[in-house]
């Protein structure tokens, strides 16, 4: 893993050793306020801010690990974003810092989501909330193409990752094939191929 040696800008988080090594913890606390912001940041998804906030802003994990939080989370059952506060959350405190990051990615969101869900029973039919959820698809769309641009640019670049890469690309966007379907047949070929090459 490695360690980041350049001092954080005004307003960021110091870098931190690495979640993973057992020096790091960072507090309950500190995780159920972090991930409460996040969630509260992310109308139209979560995970572009989690990453801002992981890996740009706190500094707590790089790209890399973060790839490989998200990657996983996205193979276990439940909302991949989910499962990475709990995966790091549980890393960085235990149980306690699972059930804090969680808590705290769902809790007000959980509130937010009620009201909101009540006035659109009651407005969604108003031609300019139409217009508005338009709008809203279209920016949460563009800030999951960045992130996925910015988590690929750190990666190795590989032919049999290119390749894999394609083959779910091809597949889910442009065949519109089922994802747990195509996750359940590329996933398993990818780790073969890929133990295979480094054996």
């Amino acid at each position: 893993m490695e360690h980041r040696t350049s001092s954080p800008e005004p307003g960021e988080t110091p870098p931190a050793q690495g979640v993973g090594e057992a020096a790091v913890s960072i507090t309950a606390a500190e995780l159920f306020r972090t991930f409460t912001v996040m969630g509260l940041y992310g109308f139209g998804g979560v995970m572009p801010w989690a990453h801002r906030i992981l890996v740009e802003r706190k500094r707590w994990l790089d790209d890399r690990e973060f790839a490989e939080l998200l990657s996983l989370g996205q193979i276990l059952p439940g909302p991949n974003i989910t499962n990475l506060a709990v995966m790091f959350g549980y890393r960085c405190s235990g149980v306690r810092g699972a059930g804090a990051a969680v808590g705290g990615l769902l809790s007000l969101p959980f509130f937010i989501v009620l009201l909101l869900g009540g006035l659109y029973h009651r407005y969604g039919d108003v031609p300019a909330v139409q217009g508005a959820l338009r709008g809203m698809t279209a920016v949460a769309a563009g800030l999951i193409f960045v992130t996925g641009l910015k988590l690929a640019r750190k990666q190795p670049r590989t032919r049999r990752g290119l390749l894999f890469g394609a083959l779910a690309l091809i597949c889910v966007g442009g065949l519109q094939w089922s994802l747990p379907l195509v996750m359940a047949v590329l996933i398993p070929v990818a780790i073969g191929v890929e133990w295979r090459a480094r054996a």
